[in-house]
């Protein structure tokens, strides 16, 4: 993943290169952690939380959320990788379901795009044309 970032870049392969064949390769193993903040209207005003994108060939994806004990929590488990914008989604929707931050319809529409913004997936990960969506699989 942190490859990807450079396609395109001068001296580096151009973008096609991810549909050729990055998006080809699976890992047998498949690890990604992610650290994300959250600020709430009630104290600690801010939550600190982490999760992981975790796969064993040919098990399928796992959303597993921290649980600040040094283990994890299943939240989803799926046959698609999630995209990085939908996988904090799952993880912020199993804090919601602990009561940890508060629900969707009591934040607001328009809070809520605010938070998110308009932009949750990577260049690859956006739907493009003769794109690969291999990937996620």
């Amino acid at each position: 993943d942190v490859l990807r970032g450079d396609l395109g870049a001068p001296a580096f392969p151009g973008k096609d290169f991810q549909d050729r064949f990055l998006s080809r390769v699976k890992p047998v193993y498949y690890l990604r952690t992610r650290q994300y903040s959250r600020s709430v209207s009630q104290p600690p005003f801010i939550i600190n939380f982490q999760g992981c994108i975790f796969r064993s060939y040919p098990g399928h994806f796992q959303t597993l959320l921290d649980t600040g004990t040094g283990r994890y929590r299943k939240v989803v488990g799926n046959d698609l990788r999630p995209a990085l914008g939908e996988f904090k989604e799952q993880l912020t929707d199993a804090l919601r379901e602990e009561g940890a931050i508060a629900k969707k319809e009591e934040e607001g529409a328009l809070f809520g795009f605010l938070r998110t913004g308009y932009k949750t997936t990577t260049w690859w990960e956006d739907e493009r044309e003769d794109a690969s969506l291999e990937w996620r699989t």
